[in-house]
């Protein structure tokens, strides 16, 4: 299998300082012209802002910036992405060019305030970044203090320089296709470019072994009522029709008690499984989903969280935890790019920290760091063809693919499994439910 060329830009180090306003007369030491917590909006080009916390220090004349060792933005390019960066301005692409990393400071609290930011701006700093190469070696693209505000500017804030690393190294992925819907048992084609070849097959089942064993009248009841959903696999094959992949729906998703969504505290559930070598199944990961209800103005979303099971260990490893919005979709990621620390140079640790420290880990083949998965989930009532991407290091071999295919498979069919139950299913699966029931 070959791979596709990903690279991620990773900002870090965040340290703020301004100057100290001076005493009043008989007063005691000056004071930050600020006492409020701030924070960065961090972008790339025209990727999505990030937000971070921007911690202040005293401003003592020094140019070393202190080193919290904390990652604050990570933005992810492709091929294409890196060149469209790539290209000379013209007249009809004047955005084109140079990368280049905006970020603007503020004071006070993150959020907004009826439809405002709160928070003030202290002052605005743009930085070229240079991504040439950045495929083949990581370079340090920058590294220290940079002035963001004037003396005496808006807000009345004092002169303010923002310290902080910017990091490019190569992050390459395997892409990986699904060319159907999940529920139809498509072909999932593995995509370098413009070339795609086929990689797995697909067999979605229904099976409910309950309703099996009940008379064919409560079945068409329990079915009409829409209780719940349930029995529903995918099984994830290789070329030569060997299974090597399972999403197994294992927890029904039934609708909470006088309402017609499936609730997080009480959430469907999948296990991902992976051939034991004997003719058995031997689980690795479990993925929880549920409805989440929307805010003033905002729409439902498919809330996750994914564990991964370890041989030999007694509790589940938690991996990823969001939401995806149920209107429009978005993407399913398991991204532990946060849990590694940049140093002051800007090279990430080997380990990550803290609760997601790995290092007890008992098979370092299990030791997943950086950019891990993700996968494409289109919104409800929407054709779904999941774009499945694998960092190159969490693949050993065609099985593990397989095994991050099965997963992406099960989040696509949880936003039809955590559909509201008022309203019916699509087509393909209440086609392939009816005949099982028949």
């Amino acid at each position: 299998m070959d791979p596709c060329p990903f690279v991620r830009v990773l900002v870090g180090n965040l340290a703020l300082r301004m100057a100290v306003a001076p005493p009043a007369a008989g007063a005691g030491a000056g004071v930050h012209p600020s006492t409020s917590p701030c924070y960065c909006k961090i972008r790339l080009g025209r990727m999505p802002w990030q937000t971070a916390a921007a911690p202040l220090v005293v401003a003592d004349g020094g140019e070393q910036a202190p080193s919290s060792g904390t990652l604050a933005a990570a933005f992810h390019l492709s091929k294409a992405e890196l060149e469209w960066f790539g290209r000379k301005p013209s007249l009809f692409s004047s955005c084109r060019g140079p990368a280049v990393l905006k970020v603007a400071v503020y004071a006070g609290r993150k959020g907004t305030t009826c439809g405002v930011s709160s928070g003030r701006l202290i002052g605005k700093a743009t930085i070229p970044v240079d991504l040439k190469g950045a495929e083949a070696k990581p370079a340090v693209l920058h590294s220290g203090w940079i002035c963001i505000g004037k003396s005496g500017g808006k807000g009345g804030f004092a002169a303010a320089e923002l310290s902080l690393t910017v990091r490019a190294e190569p992050d390459p992925r395997f892409v990986f296709e699904f060319d159907g819907e999940p529920e139809c048992s498509p072909q999932v084609l593995q995509v370098r470019g413009s070339m795609k070849q086929p990689m797995f097959t697909c067999k979605f089942g229904c099976r409910s072994n309950s309703d099996l064993r009940r008379s064919m009248v409560q079945p068409e009841r329990d079915a009409a009522a829409g209780k719940e959903r349930k029995g529903w696999s995918v099984t994830v094959h290789d070329l030569s029709g060997s299974p090597v992949a399972l999403a197994s729906m294992v927890t029904p998703f039934v609708a909470s008690p006088g309402t017609d969504r499936v609730s997080r505290s009480n959430p469907g559930a999948w296990l991902i499984l992976r051939p034991a070598g004997d003719g058995s199944w031997e689980p690795w990961g479990r993925l929880e989903c549920w409805r989440e209800r929307g805010g003033a103005g905002a729409s439902d979303s498919l809330g996750y969280r994914f564990d991964l099971l370890l041989p030999g260990v007694d509790h589940a490893v938690p991996l990823a935890e969001s939401s995806i919005g149920a209107s429009k979709g978005g993407k399913f990621a398991i991204d532990l790019t946060s849990m590694q620390p940049q140093s002051r140079g800007g090279t990430p640790g080997c380990s990550p920290r803290g609760s997601g420290d790995f290092s007890h880990w008992p098979l370092a083949s299990y030791s997943y760091r950086g950019f891990v998965m993700s996968s494409s989930v289109q919104g409800e009532g929407r054709c779904s063809k999941p774009t499945v991407e694998v960092g190159v290091p969490h693949v050993g071999c065609a099985e593990d693919a397989a095994a991050f295919v099965a997963l992406a498979a099960a989040v696509d069919l949880s936003m039809d499994a955590c559909r509201l139950f008022s309203h019916k299913l699509r087509k393909e699966l209440s086609h392939l439910r009816s005949d099982v029931l028949r």
